[in-house]
């Protein structure tokens, strides 16, 4: 393999970290028992709406890792009763009622999907996006959205959307305020319409704008490339943590593999991470022993996720990383970097520590919610 250049380590301990972003979340389930609490009046929270919102507190106050400082039980407790007690006329207002009782815990990934977005998150981790090809986040200080990453091959990447630009006007409307959710919502639309982004990158505001496409996420490009001393190299470009991501790279290896290989670049630039079990399943075809990603949840309990012995190589490789490299991105080049499985050339990731689980809710709609770091 040809010799490459040094760069500034991405992780600092032994254990590397996840955050689930924006239009692609990390999905991670931890099973734990129901609670038995008293119910509040006002009528019966089986009832619709009361009862999602019910569902939601429980989830939060079953599984919710509070990475800010916001989350006190009793005063939790107390939203519960004040929550219960009022009356909803419809659905809109309850989902209204939990999303302010989610703004409370000052946590951007804990947020709330009404059945639309989240019909359209469970596409998006399928292989499958409407849109223009932006991966969001909101900044958990300033509170602005900020682009985790545009998609190779879209409307975005093509117009040359950044990683960290902020987005501060869709269409001329300001993000001021603005959740990821009401935002995808305006970005989002018919194929083949437009949609003007103000991003603001270096001080300076440029109007951007994109033509909607249908963006079906091949998550595995790669190819087999001749360097200048004779030797073959796999080039494997992975998209994103999608559902098919693990499938895909392993065919894309194994068919390198056949074509007889000598090492191996493995391109994570501008992903923006997706699926954790993703990023664990590939991370245990390039290693063979060795800790993937440790995670803890409020109550201290670690979950270490270790490789299995099944690696399909062990040639050498280089990982490629940029600012856009985030969330399940972040696992497993970090993996492959501690456990000396490969070098990583490149930037700086995204670099952020927060596990989010996605929750499907009684109606429908569903919920992030952050569990682990």
């Amino acid at each position: 393999m040809p010799s490459v250049s040094p760069m500034r380590k991405v992780v600092r301990s032994g254990s590397l970290l996840i955050l689930g972003l924006g239009g692609i979340a990390a999905a991670v389930v931890l099973s734990r028992p129901g609670l038995s609490l008293p119910s509040a009046t006002g009528g019966s929270i089986t009832d619709s709406p009361k009862e999602v919102i019910d569902q939601v507190w429980q989830i939060v106050y079953r599984d919710y890792m509070d990475s800010s400082g916001a989350y006190t039980e009793s005063r939790w407790r107390q939203l519960r009763g004040e929550l219960l007690r009022k009356s909803y006329a419809d659905s809109d207002a309850s989902y209204e009622a939990i999303r302010g009782m989610l703004d409370s815990l000052n946590d951007p990934y804990t947020r709330f999907l009404d059945p639309k977005e989240f019909k359209e998150m469970q596409i998006d981790t399928t292989g499958e996006l409407m849109g223009v090809g932006i991966q969001l986040g909101l900044d958990k200080e300033t509170k602005e959205l900020v682009v985790i990453s545009p998609i190779d091959g879209t409307p975005a990447s093509r117009a040359g959307v950044q990683s960290k630009d902020v987005i501060v006007t869709i269409d001329g409307a300001s993000t001021e305020g603005m959740s990821t959710s009401d935002a995808v919502k305006l970005i989002r639309g018919p194929e083949g319409s437009e949609v003007v982004l103000g991003l603001r990158r270096d001080g300076r505001v440029l109007n951007v704008p994109l033509i909607r496409a249908r963006i079906e996420l091949n998550a595995v490009k790669s190819s087999l490339n001749t360097a200048q001393d004779g030797s073959k190299v796999g080039y494997i470009r992975l998209k994103t943590f999608n559902a098919n991501a693990s499938r895909e790279m392993r065919d894309a290896i194994r068919e390198l593999e056949e074509q007889e290989a000598d090492g191996y670049v493995l391109d994570l630039r501008s992903n923006p991470g997706g699926l954790l079990e993703a990023s664990v399943d590939i991370a245990r075809q390039w290693l063979n022993e060795g800790t993937i990603v440790s995670t803890r949840t409020r109550e201290g309990i670690r979950d270490v996720r270790r490789a299995t012995g099944s690696a399909l190589t062990d040639k050498p490789m280089v990982v490629l990383i940029n600012e856009g490299s985030a969330s399940a991105s972040e696992i497993l080049s970090g993996a492959l970097q501690e456990n000396n499985r490969a070098e990583l050339v490149g930037m700086k990731t995204f670099g952020k520590g927060l596990v989010q689980a996605v929750r499907g809710l009684a109606d429908g709609s569903g919920m992030t919610v952050t569990i682990a770091k």
